[in-house]
């Protein structure tokens, strides 16, 4: 049909195009305007400070600078405000021909530590001090979780995994005996010299006390050109509180379920204008949902804070330690399976089993800043740790419940020193900026084992029938033979450069040398008074572990990153036949995203990552003739190449006013990759044991801070574990119909918490595990440990 109105279409693309340019030319007579300023501190610069634009509620921070920018704005009245704690509000009302506002906040120099600015900055946008050279989360090509002094008061922790179970990623196990925690992440077991306090290592052979907690920093993923020979997996900075230079401190009551007791002192102030202390100290005595098992602790912790000057710090920390507890080995299995008859509150140890800890730590930190921006660190820590150790062992029972109990005799003592120099600046060459460090790190650590004569069966008892049986109670006598001293000598530098092309692509590119030595073993025949060295025990190993990221931010609130990574991983021990072993190499490879939203008061980071390790360690199943069980975790054995691989989702941040919010999900893979056919070996492809495919978690808080509800908090936190292995990998050779794998169902728990604080006094009460779910923590690789069922604990406080 012919079109009636042919010219119809044309004029309605005129008039669209003359209303567009009407439109243009009023828009560009609508002036926009900037507003920019300077916010100081005693004529410094002062970083991070929230500026805020009243009416239009606007938000700004301030740069390391100390500039803040409001763009495009219209004319009309406004009112900028500054907040910062410790100093009364400062507004300035202007209008739109002003473009310069500048704000001074005037503080006593002594106190200058002690004020903290508002601000809602993500974990994106702040320094990661547990990366010694003060990057930025979107500058590293890394994935990092902080857990914060907020979480830690609101979920009551009381040890260290109470913070971890926060990271995802991060899977909770436990030691020998339940003597003390264990974590893996991305497979891989975080042991010795992964678990550092305020970036010094530090022993991971018993539970750290959580009281003195301020954070806790997890950065995942390979850390070994930071610190040498760590795990694959991740490393764990404990943040401690610090002296303050004002009077104060808190004085809290803790209390709950199975007895527990735990009263905590908090004080710290001023010595003098240039002197601080802070003092924490806590006892704690505690039974168990499990019978004849039970705790007891004393902590102390002092600390002294000096100023040499306006750009000298010396912070000078210490801590002591007595822990004592029952060793714990759980449920056991009945005929290599978990048992279900069994009840989680069972416990087949002797009723005289101890372990005694008593654990010494020192350290001083120097920070001086030099000039243009460069800062010299010097960080030096000592410890002594004490171990004094009697139980039975293993529980394994016959499909009837019977089992022979044997014991294991323990007395090991550990001199610990470590040091480290970090140099970090930042220079500008053309138009390249450069983030260096510079630094080096030795350690060393003399460790003496107490070898006992060999003891025979102690009794027999059945763990589903306790009346089949007459079981012993007395403690028998054992005879010292030897005294072994192990010395082990460690020496690293390294080097690091974040080069910043322009301000959307990056570069961080850094090489470490690794030296380590296994110095000649010396053994004492405590009979006879005659010393022996070991000349076997000597070796030593090195190499170079680069690392290589590279980072692509779009705009502020963006950042992708992809990096490489290379360590090697010293095996101490030896095999079964006493040799050493030589190191294990491992490549890792990580990309991710990390985004801010919400007007960057929320994080939403996601990183996928690829570790191949050329040859796994494990303790050895059996002593050389294959059959004596192996119950010396010092004697070692190689498993072949595993591969783990995986993605991680990391949530935090507030969304709207108090509402605080953390989730995470992780997903890792870990199995065989490259074996020998040899009969004994593993089976390629099958899952590692003790690996945590699944991970998730949840925590929200809100506290009312206005109205007559003011000072009433709720929380609740959620953990998932999904389904995994304990028991033994499967073998090449074995029998085919029975696998020695044990599998465990996953699970989820729940944690309800609620409080209420008026002017000085607070109370918080938290019911967790809600649903009393019933399920295990993998221990070892024989047996598991039952969670722990519904409990109720509440925290009194007072604050002066």
């Amino acid at each position: 049909m012919k079109n009636k109105y042919p010219n119809l279409q044309i004029i309605v693309l005129l008039i669209f195009l003359l209303a567009t340019s009407i439109q243009n030319v009023l828009a560009q007579d609508i002036k926009k305007f900037k507003i920019s300023g300077i916010v100081m501190e005693n004529g410094k610069p002062l970083e991070d400070a929230m500026v805020i634009l009243k009416p239009k509620q606007k938000v700004a921070y301030t740069n390391e600078n100390g500039v803040y920018n409001f763009n495009n704005l219209v004319a009309g009245n406004y009112i900028i405000s500054v907040k910062v704690t410790g100093a009364n509000l400062q507004e300035k009302e202007i209008n739109l021909n002003q473009n310069v506002i500048n704000f001074d906040f005037k503080f006593d120099a002594q106190k200058l530590n002690e004020v903290k600015v508002v601000s809602n900055k993500t974990i994106n946008q702040n320094p990661i001090s547990v990366g010694k050279s003060s990057i930025k989360g979107f500058d590293l090509p890394q994935s990092v979780s902080i857990i914060n002094n907020e979480i830690i008061e609101n979920q009551q922790v009381n040890k260290l995994s109470d913070v971890i179970q926060n990271v995802n990623g991060v899977a909770l196990g436990t030691a020998r005996g339940g003597t003390g925690e264990s974590f893996y992440s991305r497979g891989y077991s975080l042991g010795r010299n992964s678990l550092l306090k305020n970036g010094s290592a530090v022993s991971s052979s018993v539970m750290p006390e959580a009281s003195t907690l301020e954070s806790v920093e997890v950065l995942k993923g390979s850390a070994a050109l930071l610190y040498g020979n760590v795990s694959s997996g991740a490393v764990v900075n404990m943040v401690t509180k610090k002296p303050k230079y004002e009077f104060g401190g808190e004085v809290s009551l803790r209390t709950g379920s199975y007895d527990t007791y735990k009263p905590i002192v908090d004080v710290y102030g001023p010595i003098s204008k240039d002197l601080a202390f802070r003092v924490v100290s806590t006892y704690e005595n505690a039974a168990s949902f499990r019978n004849n098992v039970k705790t007891d602790k004393i902590y102390v912790s002092p600390s002294l804070n000096y100023k040499i000057g306006e750009k000298t710090n010396v912070l000078l920390q210490a801590d002591y330690l007595k822990y004592d507890n029952t060793p714990d080995f759980g449920i056991g299995t009945l005929d290599g399976k978990i048992p279900t008859t069994i009840n989680r509150e069972s416990s087949f140890n002797t009723p005289w089993a101890f372990n005694k800890v008593n654990q010494t730590t020192t350290s001083i930190i120097v920070d001086r800043e030099l000039q243009n921006n460069w800062n010299l660190n010097f960080i030096a820590g000592y410890q002594n740790y004490d171990r004094n150790y009697f139980s039975t062992e293993r529980i394994q029972a016959a499909a009837n419940g019977d089992l022979s109990r044997n014991l294991t005799r323990a007395n090991s003592f550990e001199n610990y020193f470590n040091g480290q120099l970090n140099l970090t600046g930042k220079l500008k060459v053309g138009k390249i900026e450069h983030q260096i460090l510079l630094g080096t790190d030795a350690d060393s650590y003399k460790t003496t084992n107490n070898g006992y004569a060999s003891l025979p069966t102690y009794d027999k008892i059945n763990t589903l029938d306790a009346n089949k049986f007459t079981a012993r109670t007395d403690e028998p006598t054992v005879n010292l033979l030897t005294i072994t001293q192990s010395p082990t000598y460690r020496f690293g530098v390294y080097a690091q450069d974040l080069i910043s092309l322009t301000e959307k692509f990056k570069v961080l590119a850094g090489l470490r040398y690794s030296y380590q030595m296994i110095d000649n073993q010396s053994i004492k025949d405590v009979k006879t008074g005659a010393s022996s060295i070991n000349t076997l025990s000597n070796r030593s190993d090195d190499a170079f572990s680069p690392r290589l990221g590279l980072v692509y931010q779009p705009n502020k609130t963006t950042s992708f990153f992809g990096s490489y990574a290379n360590s090697f991983e010293v095996n101490t021990g030896t095999d079964v036949t006493f040799n050493n072993l030589a190191p294990s190499i491992i490549n890792q490879f990580e990309l991710g995203l990390k985004k801010d939203l919400f007007q960057s008061k929320f994080s939403a980071n996601f990183t996928i990552y690829k570790i191949i390790n050329s040859n796994t360690t494990q303790q050895a199943e059996f002593l050389a003739d294959g059959k004596t069980i192996n119950n010396d975790n010092k004697i070692q054995e190689f498993l072949g190449e595993t591969t783990s691989d995986g993605f991680e989702i990391d949530l935090s941040g507030r969304i709207v006013g108090q509402l605080s919010f953390l989730a995470g999900y992780s997903y890792n893979f870990m199995r065989f990759t490259d074996v020998s056919t040899a009969k004994n070996s593993p089976i390629l492809g099958e899952e590692f044991v003790r690996n945590v495919p699944h991970t998730a978690n949840g925590t929200l808080f809100y506290t009312f801070k206005d109205g007559k509800v003011k000072g009433l908090k709720f929380g609740a936190s959620s953990f998932y574990t999904g389904n995994r292995f304990a028991g033994w990998n499967n073998k090449v050779g074995q029998s085919q119909t029975e696998s020695r794998i044990l599998p465990l169902d996953g699970f989820t728990t729940f944690d309800f918490s609620a409080g209420y604080s008026f002017k000085k006094i607070s109370i918080l009460a938290k019911i967790s595990n809600i649903t009393d779910e019933l399920n295990y923590v993998v221990h070892e690789n024989y047996s598991v440990n039952p969670i722990a069922p519904r409990q109720f604990l509440t925290t009194i406080s007072y604050k002066f």
